[in-house]
């Protein structure tokens, strides 16, 4: 065995898991390095990351530095060279360091004929590679052909392109606060800042459990953008609330937080766990209930339901760059139809009068306005207008017709958003 370091082993045994085999970044990561220290574990994932994120700029890089197209033999070839690309150029990893740990994978994955290969392009690389890269229209290219068509369809290209170029980044680290807690005394304790709609922002890095106030319940980590579908209910305390799709939990935490009686559902009794320890840290109770909310139903009809739908994630590719590469254009219909039946769905556990929220973290209009306006069409809903006012004035994120509509490149000086939809929907 080679004395090549375990995390540039595990970096590309994590990009091919992502990659080749389509599985999801962050549940190989936790399987793959898990016998790495923190260190190391957090150069891998970050290496990883940034070479999805910027995987049409790698690629053109290199294809600017061979004579013919890398045969599909070689696929383990390009990745390591990939992998040494994102280091070099977007990394400033030392051009040594990569070169000679990409010669030893090339030779430990048993194509040594091509480390002279990995050699010579990883060391032209270190001399031209950030000039190529700057050549290279990076919004475009590490954008996938669909989504890019899709986004520049439905907000113009001005607006696609201010989307790609919020994914090149890594995404900050937002949290909510109990109810009660000071912001701003907060904010100082985590060197943070306080957003318009009210979450924590600080920098990404470091260990979340670590920080002062995780111990002891005070906060929990949630995107700006997903705390705000649930202030969308307004004043819920005694309210019973069903949370539909609930995992991982931040917006049960929120409801129960708020005063709610909440039934937190979802499919998966293994990512219901994670709710459940979330609100055991919290001190917060709520009814934990694993099942399928399309067929799933309460005792009686509720006062309000959150319905976080299953959906293709785009929003979140700044945070989870895997999402761009996994996720293909029959996914957002096949999840339009789940959508469908569990808007139609809360209907019926809906009390008359009561509110439903619909949410999804996609920036496709197929999984946010046109599932709306087809509800509207045939359920018993009246949309009720979202007001600037209650997600911190931000007028901007606020539809013609009322929904919220969140992008990536919103609030750009204060480090962009996840991209979200919701609207507001009452039980006739």
């Amino acid at each position: 065995m080679s004395s090549l370091p375990a995390n540039r082993r595990a970096a590309l045994t994590l990009f091919t898991a992502v990659l080749r085999d389509h599985k999801p970044l962050e549940d190989q990561a936790e399987q793959i390095c898990r016998s790495l220290e923190p260190r190391d574990r957090a150069f891998v994932r970050m290496v990883v990351a940034t070479t999805l994120r910027r995987i049409g700029q790698i690629d053109g890089v290199l294809n600017r530095c061979l004579d013919r197209p890398m045969p599909a033999k070689l696929a383990m070839v390009r990745d390591v060279l990939r992998l040494g690309v994102a280091q070099m150029v977007f990394l400033d990893t030392p051009a040594h360091a990569v070169v000679d740990t990409a010669v030893q994978l090339v030779k430990d994955g048993k194509f040594a004929p091509y480390a002279g290969l990995t050699n010579a392009i990883l060391r032209r690389v270190a001399r031209d590679g950030k000039a190529m890269a700057e050549a290279i229209d990076a919004c475009r290219l590490n954008t996938p052909r669909w989504l890019w068509n899709d986004w520049v369809a439905s907000y113009g290209e001005d607006t696609a392109r201010a989307i790609g170029e919020a994914h090149l980044g890594e995404a900050p680290l937002d949290i909510s606060l109990k109810p009660g807690e000071d912001p701003a005394v907060w904010a100082e304790r985590l060197e943070a800042v306080v957003l318009p709609t009210g979450s924590l922002r600080r920098a990404a890095g470091g260990a979340v459990q670590d920080l002062p106030g995780f111990a002891d319940g005070v906060w929990w980590i949630q995107d700006a953008a997903a705390a705000m579908p649930v202030r969308l209910l307004g004043d819920v305390q005694g309210l019973s609330v069903l949370d539909l799709c609930a995992a991982p939990g931040g917006k049960t935490c929120q409801l129960a937080a708020a005063g709610a009686t909440v039934t937190a559902i979802d499919r998966s009794a293994r990512r219901l766990r994670r709710v459940s320890e979330n609100l055991a840290r919290l001190g917060l109770s709520a009814t934990v209930q694993d099942g399928d909310a399309i067929v799933w139903r309460p005792e009686a009809p509720v006062d309000a339901i959150l319905l976080d739908a299953p959906c293709s994630a785009t929003g979140t590719i700044r945070r989870h760059p895997d999402v761009a590469r996994l996720k293909k254009p029959q996914d957002v219909l096949d999840l339009a139809t789940t959508q469908a039946d569990l808007l139609k769905a809360s209907a019926e556990m809906l009390k008359p009068g009561g509110l439903v929220v619909y949410c999804t973290c996609s920036l496709q209009k197929a999984e946010g306005e046109d599932q709306i306006a087809a509800a509207l069409e045939t359920l018993p809903f009246v949309r009720e207008p979202i007001r600037p006012e209650e997600i911190g004035g931000l007028a901007e994120m606020i539809t013609p017709d009322g929904d919220l509509r969140t992008l990536p490149c919103h609030i750009p000086q204060l480090g962009g958003l996840d991209g979200f939809f919701a609207a507001r929907l009452r039980r006739v």
